[in-house]
């Protein structure tokens, strides 16, 4: 890709690389789902590490009234829907849309064993505005989600639930819930703003152990830092900006209210409870001639905490603390290549890393640690198929021990361990054997495992 001149011409940009440019800068806080390599849509930039889901991809037949309906070449189920797709896409609208089901269930420790099925739809618009309304460099990001079915959370007696795509955006409602809605005007070929309601699961990224629960790791331990979730709610109100470096984000700075508001529109609760800040910073490396990142973030929250609140990322009691006045957090993660296919720098394989500490007064989880291996299958053949496995630790904290400890029971650290294939059937449908070994923090509860498989339709 030919990088646009930055000379006193003043800068014009295609759709398509319009369109990448600003989902590859609004990726970095929640904009768009970033996958690794074994991403199976076009790629729109040049990254050998990853690239961006923006429906830069282009279908090729359209036959019928859906397009190529269930074709084993197409990216999405129906295709280009006679054409429906790249008529919109020329008008500056994008959209993508899956439905992952889950089935699992403990099969041996924990607290309650047996099967379960649960399910999460997101369907995602992003809109060009030079496109669609003549303005340049602004972008809009529509996102709405959806759960179903039965948790598992607490069903392994563990902090994190083991499939928390299924617990998304709301763990107690089967209601589909509007999660960003998300304004971004590009200034620059490198500097971007942005404001509107938006998620922050795709924060702290990976390029091996990311993917929103459903396309890589299934357990929120492996999907982003649990450091950080005590302080950042899952969608809020926000604003901020973002740094580029050849279409990646380099660094990005936001500023969010403290309140999740996935069930309404969050305009009568903004910074009601506080404003949390998040800078983030992910530097892409070539160590050993091969691509990767280092990255570094934090997060500080100003709001009053008084008691340990549910959240669908994390599975807390709901009991009251000794109030204090803000909380923090850091983190690091990186991801780090070993393999890369040479007739295809899209694929390979690589490691992964995460670390982070945070104030122990206001959250349960003192420091955590995990690390692991994934990427594109390295069995011939089956270059398309992905896999991981991982290992995390998570700290109590010495502070909240005692207080969970009353609620709970003993109270010690917790570690567990997360294996997955993921099987491309198609380029439209992949299904994903998972499996669970995990040692809850509470003393209480023996250690389990868990047995999952995880099917995923892209429409």
């Amino acid at each position: 890709m030919k990088v646009v001149d930055k000379g006193a011409q003043p800068i014009h940009l295609s759709f398509r690389r319009c369109l990448c440019l600003a989902t590859a800068f609004l990726s970095s806080f929640a904009f768009v789902e970033r996958t690794p390599a074994a991403d199976q849509s076009q790629p729109c930039g040049e990254s050998a590490s990853y690239h961006v889901q923006s429906g830069c991809g282009e279908d090729t037949c359209g036959e019928s009234l859906f397009g190529c309906i269930s074709p084993l070449s197409s990216q999405t189920l129906f295709g280009d829907l006679g054409g429906i797709r790249p008529s919109l896409a020329d008008s500056g609208i994008t959209f993508q849309a899956n439905i992952a089901q889950f089935y699992m269930g403990v099969v041996s420790g924990g607290i309650d064993q047996g099967g379960r099925y649960s399910g999460h739809g997101d369907y995602v618009a992003n809109i060009d505005g030079d496109k669609l309304f003549g303005m340049k460099g602004m972008f809009v990001k529509l996102r709405a989600e959806h759960r179903f079915g039965e948790s598992m959370a607490g069903a392994s007696g563990a902090f994190f639930p083991p499939n928390v795509a299924a617990d998304l955006p709301v763990a107690d409602s089967e209601n589909l819930y509007l999660t960003n809605v998300l304004f971004t005007q590009m200034l620059s070929e490198t500097f971007g703003v942005f404001a509107g309601k938006l998620d922050t699961l795709d924060g702290d990224q990976n390029a091996f152990a990311s993917g929103r629960g459903i396309s890589q790791f299934s357990n929120v331990a492996f999907v982003a830092t649990p450091i950080g979730l005590r302080t950042t709610p899952y969608s809020t109100l926000g604003a901020g900006f973002v740094i580029l470096k050849d279409l990646e984000p380099i660094f990005t700075f936001s500023v969010l209210n403290a309140t999740d508001t996935a069930r309404t529109p969050g305009i009568s609760e903004l910074f009601n409870d506080g404003v949390v800040l998040v800078p983030e910073l992910r530097l892409p490396t070539e160590f050993f001639g091969l691509p990767g990142h280092q990255l570094i973030g934090g997060t500080w929250s100003s709001r009053n905490y008084v008691n340990l609140t549910q959240d669908p990322r994390i599975i807390l009691p709901n009991v009251p603390i000794g109030r204090q006045t803000d909380s923090w957090s850091l983190y690091y993660n990186f991801d780090q290549f070993l393999y890369v296919d040479k007739h295809n720098p899209k694929r390979g394989w690589g490691l992964f890393g995460r670390a982070g500490i945070a104030d122990e007064a206001t959250n349960p989880i003192g420091w955590f640690l995990s690390g692991g291996i994934g990427g594109n299958s390295m069995i011939p053949g089956r270059e398309d198929d992905t896999f991981g496995a991982g290992f995390y630790y998570l700290g109590t904290s010495s502070k909240l021990a005692p207080i969970l400890t009353t609620a709970l029971g003993g109270i010690g650290d917790g570690y567990g361990t997360e294996l997955f294939y993921n099987i491309a059937v198609t380029k439209w449908f992949s299904l994903t054997g998972d499996a669970q070994f995990i040692q809850p923090a509470r003393k209480s509860t023996d250690s389990s495992v868990l047995l999952g498989m995880r099917g995923v339709i892209n429409f």
